[in-house]
């Protein structure tokens, strides 16, 4: 699995970084998301599916390997 995000669209409302923090990050000058792992491991499938479907704006995407 590998993640995409479109900063543009980000709202900052943090619920990507409160579902994994060890993903997910907030831009300390303006608050958008940005990516800590590009790739996250099988142990953060569950909380970046998460992060993902709450993300008020759908900044977030999934991007399948294959």
């Amino acid at each position: 699995m590998r993640l995409a995000v479109d900063r543009e669209i980000c709202v900052s409302s943090g619920s990507c970084v409160s579902s994994d923090p060890a993903v997910f990050d907030q831009d300390a000058e303006d608050g958008r998301v940005f990516l800590l792992h590009e790739a996250p491991g099988p142990e953060h499938r569950d909380a970046v599916l998460q992060a993902v479907h709450s993300c008020p704006v759908g900044a977030l995407k999934i991007v399948e390997d294959g």
